[in-house]
């Protein structure tokens, strides 16, 4: 690794921990109804949601009740965004005069935005409406957020309380996490973005004259508008030559702050983070790469300090940053090291026989080799989907990384929330193991892990592997499936595993060189993504039921201490095997087998 890649890895994670540690005492204080300083302003309005909604604030439930809420709400929010997508074209703010959505399409976008998976198999600026891309994705950007914040903190409540029946509200955590934490932190970020050149308005798309003509082909058309075909039924293509571009507007900082802090991911343009428009400069990448990880760290930190123990989350948060780095090292290093095969070509050659930039293929040269690859690795690691580069131009090894940190269970940093809840799902794990080898019943923060957690970490960690290798194996095997593959062999392989493992770990991120907006892709996606989501979250919500209902146990000489460097290495050790195992053998059959055709000596 570079130089400047520890300089920037270094000074990514130092602002990290600076930005994470207070913003940490804030959540904590909001999730406990402990709303301080200038975020009073805002109770009033939260009152009148309840009032309006009909909640009694003051009235926790149940596990179940709590699961049925966040069930119902979040289907109900996939139904709207639907019909929206599908009457968008007779609605207003759609100055481009798009019109709706298809049924699959649409099917698949509002799974994926409730989800907060944001995997888009359309051009943002091409397809969406500015009130689709307002009141549609945007909304549910904040709520798909929220929601993950509240699955956690009800987990986390489970561990603090003891012999209790409630784990909270869910419109109240809902409400909170919305009113005092996502939606103050975007206006800000929205305003810096701004500031930075990130355009925001409501103006028709601009039309302006270029630099040098620009000259392309396209089909040709007859009078009545159809294509015309040659005697083989291809289209008969036309040369054409334009001397203007047309340029996509729209309210572009206001999607991309929650986009990034709720590690939702979905881009306003096609292009998503690499576009001008999304991503202006080096330093608004910087912040998009910060914003990412904010929240999920500071959840960290909220952990302990609601458990009573701040060095619980000092643990977690050590374990998620040792497996970041590893990770980060390796895909830095082959992006770095460039692309064998042009090596005996003498293209950009130096004393290491790599190229001197590195791979730059598929990456902005304003961000170069090494922002890109912690921008991927940010990404992947946290459930957000955002992009600045295609991924699907990465060398093998540089692809595997990213893959594999999805398959990991997004619980390196992760998503907002499900990040966190599930390492804290692998810590059980963990715990369960330690116990088997000692002998000794598991505990976990004054908790016995018993059958029942058991069952549930054992459900949650089982379900992704499952969706993932299975809808992978059925995309390859029926035809459908194979139409939407661009490129034959290893590297195919891998652009199925990888859509499937984004889907279905809720991250929306894609090696790009798949056709996905088919009726096939968009249906098996979108039931990879619906059950990724929430066939993990009930178990969580159970596991949160049945540990506020136990005692808690006294410290004793035998308690597996879980806050020191022995727990830690325990943890990033079950992370790795228990989440990387399941995919060993299609790993070995895309990005390895790629890797070695790419060093292998050429004939």
């Amino acid at each position: 690794m570079t130089t400047d890649a520890l300089l920037q890895l270094g000074l990514f994670l130092f602002v990290l921990l600076l930005l994470s540690w207070p913003l940490a005492m804030v959540i904590n204080k909001v999730m406990q109804g402990e709303i301080q300083g200038p975020l009073r302003v805002l109770k009033p309005l939260e009152n009148g949601i309840y009032r309006l909604a009909g909640i009694n604030s003051s009235q926790e439930t149940g596990w179940k009740s709590y699961a049925i809420s966040l069930l119902l709400f979040n289907a109900i929010g996939a139904l709207a965004l639907y019909l929206l997508q599908r009457a968008q074209g007779d609605l207003p703010f759609n100055p481009q005069g798009f019109g709706a959505v298809s049924p699959d399409s649409a099917l698949n976008t509002a799974i994926s935005f409730v989800t907060n998976t944001n995997w888009q198999g359309y051009g943002g600026e091409s397809t969406m409406s500015y009130l689709t891309q307002m009141l549609g994705l945007t909304v549910q950007n904040f709520v798909s957020a929220a929601t993950g914040i509240s699955v956690v903190i009800a987990l986390i409540r489970g561990f603090a309380r003891h012999s209790a029946s409630t784990v909270g509200h869910f419109w109240v955590d809902l409400t909170r996490s919305t009113l005092y934490i996502l939606l103050p932190l975007s206006l800000v970020l929205s305003l810096v973005f701004v500031g930075q050149g990130m355009i925001q308005n409501l103006s028709a798309y601009k039309e302006v004259p270029t630099v040098q003509a620009n000259a392309f082909q396209q089909p040709k058309h007859d009078s009545h508008g159809d294509v015309v075909k040659d005697a083989k039924g291809a289209p008969v293509m036309e040369d054409v030559v334009s001397h203007t571009q047309t340029l996509a507007m729209g309210p572009v900082a206001s999607q991309e702050a929650i986009k990034l802090l709720g590690t939702n991911g979905g881009g306003f343009f096609n292009a998503n983070s690499a576009h001008p428009f999304e991503n202006p400069t080096p330093f608004a990448n910087f912040l998009q790469m910060l914003a990412i990880f904010l929240i999920p760290a500071a959840l960290c930190f909220v952990f302990g300090r609601m458990v009573g123990d701040k060095r619980q989350g000092w643990a977690i948060i050590a374990a998620m940053t040792i497996i970041f780095v590893a990770m980060y090292s390796v895909l830095v290093m082959a992006e770095q090291t460039g692309t064998a095969g042009l090596n005996p070509l003498g293209v950009d050659q130096v004393l290491s026989s790599t190229q001197a930039g590195g791979n730059m293929e598929g990456k902005e040269a304003r961000f170069g080799v090494t922002a890109t690859s912690l921008f991927i690795a940010v990404t992947t690691s946290a459930s957000c989907g955002a992009v600045n580069a295609m991924h699907d131009s990465l060398t093998p090894l540089g692809g595997l990384i990213p893959t594999l940190l999805m398959q990991l269970g997004e619980v390196v940093f992760g998503g907002v929330g499900s990040g966190l809840y599930g390492m804290l799902v692998f810590a059980i794990l963990a715990v369960f193991i330690a116990g088997l080898m000692v002998g000794r019943t598991p505990e976990y923060l004054g908790k016995k892990i018993e059958i029942f957690e058991m069952k549930m970490s054992a459900l949650s960690i089982l379900v992704t592997p499952i969706l993932v290798l299975v809808g992978t194996a059925v995309a390859l095997m029926l035809t459908d499936g194979k139409a939407g593959i661009l490129n034959p062999g290893a590297h195919g392989l891998s652009e199925v595993l990888y859509a499937f493992t984004s889907a279905a770990n809720n991250n929306g991120s894609a090696f790009a060189g798949l056709s996905a907006n088919t009726p096939f892709y968009n249906v098996m996606l979108g039931i990879a993504m619906w059950l990724g989501r929430f066939l993990i979250i009930v178990p969580v919500l159970a596991m949160a039921g049945s540990l506020a209902s136990k005692k808690r146990l006294a410290v004793t000489g035998g308690t597996l201490p879980t806050h020191g460097p022995l727990f830690v290495v325990l943890l990033v050790g079950t992370v790795l095997l228990v989440g990387a195992l399941n995919y060993v053998p299609a790993l070995a059959l895309g990005p390895v087998v790629e890797h070695l055709q790419m060093i292998a000596p050429v004939k």
